[in-house]
């Protein structure tokens, strides 16, 4: 399950290209603050804050915004065309009990023995779309694949859900499978509902607040 981080960010006075540059030469990151139909706000955080919010596996934030507490999830983060440095993140005010769709990595857990013995392990599925509440968002689903053999599989009706969690992926997609050597994978039923992602990496460089300073608020 998700933990709750904390971040603390200034208002952005100057909007911008040219000032978005100036901030991330001083290892600032630019960013915006929006939903709930309130303004969109302009904001900035240190690159370093927010890289540990991320190595922590934070998705819901507590920001302190000059002495003002709002929830939001981190909705959106563009990287450099290396994926390296931050360029922009996008906020998304949240109330904690109020049920979101999110995306969430699928992680496999064990070692499948068909795979051990010269079978093929396909793993089909890497996230699922999950609806929960906002402080409760697991950090992954895990799929225990010790006992797949050649041939078995595992379908998102077979997965374990987190409490309070419902799963809006098609029932019938294969999560993970294990193929005989030559086998052609089996194709899901269907594509499934569109997946929103929280955090997207790598995103096109020079890309700034742009889209962000649209967002419906």
């Amino acid at each position: 399950m998700s933990v709750m981080g904390k971040i603390a960010v200034k208002r952005r006075a100057e909007r911008g290209t040219r000032a978005c540059m100036r901030l991330r030469e001083q290892a600032i990151v630019p960013g915006n603050i929006y939903g709930h139909k309130q303004d969109t706000v302009p904001v900035m955080m240190t690159a370093a804050d927010l890289l540990q919010q991320l190595k922590e596996g934070h998705r819901v934030l507590d920001v302190d915004l000059e002495g003002q507490h709002e929830t939001a999830i981190i909705r959106e983060i563009q990287w450099d065309t290396f994926g390296k440095h931050l360029m922009h993140v996008d906020l998304l005010r949240v109330d904690p009990n109020e049920k979101l769709t999110v995306e969430v990595k699928v992680e496999l857990k064990g070692t499948a023995p068909g795979a051990l013995g010269g079978g093929i392990l396909d793993h089909e599925m890497r996230t699922v779309l999950i609806e929960c509440l906002a402080i409760q968002i697991p950090d992954s689903i895990p799929v225990k694949i010790g006992n797949l053999e050649v041939g078995q599989s595992i379908h998102v009706r077979e997965l374990e859900m987190p409490p309070n969690c419902r799963c809006l992926s098609h029932a019938e997609d294969v999560v993970v499978q294990i193929l005989a050597k030559g086998a052609q994978p089996v194709l899901t039923p269907t594509e499934g509902p569109a997946q929103p992602e929280l955090i997207k990496k790598p995103a096109k460089e020079g890309a700034d607040e742009a889209a962000g300073d649209s967002k419906k608020k």
